[in-house]
């Protein structure tokens, strides 16, 4: 199972990156979420069906994970079961990247999960049941967000 779980991680870990990017501003909280959702994913693992594709899975955990967190107190520190040795980190953003995913993190949650599924190029209906929407609704919302991020980064 370790294996297993290792493998989805690094072949996936980019979607972890991206998400952990778009809900915290400094490396350090970037870092300290990749790693709380690796470990929601690696609780979720040995319950996963293999219902949905590996991917849209993991954005499930990683959003819920992201926007639980700023709801939750500060966690304290805790032991943890024995989680695999995670994956090596990405290189730093570009500075494009980096004006983007400031731009990003100015929208509230459900924008960023929204336009973050856009970007990986799932399709409106993978969106709406992703996030619990109506495809046209999920269509909308992204024309929506999509202006907002034009107002934002041309006020930059």
């Amino acid at each position: 199972m370790e294996k297993n779980f290792l493998q989805t991680i690094r072949t996936h870990q980019k979607i972890i990156h991206k998400i952990s990017r778009m809900y915290r501003n400094t490396p350090e909280d970037q870092q300290d979420l990749f790693q709380e959702i690796v470990y929601q994913l690696w609780r979720a693992f040995p319950a996963f069906r293999q219902e949905s594709k590996v991917s849209t899975w993991i954005y499930r955990v990683a959003l819920n994970t992201a926007i639980a967190v700023y709801r939750k107190p500060k966690p304290e520190i805790r032991a943890t079961e024995n989680l695999p040795e995670l994956p090596g980190e990405e290189p730093g953003p570009s500075e494009n990247e980096e004006r983007m995913y400031g731009a990003l993190r100015m929208l509230n949650d459900s924008e960023k999960a929204i336009i973050s599924l856009y970007l990986e190029d799932y399709s409106y209906q993978e969106i709406a049941e992703i996030t619990g929407i109506s495809e046209n609704y999920a269509g909308v919302r992204i024309n929506r967000i999509k202006e907002k991020l034009k107002t934002i980064l041309n006020r930059k």
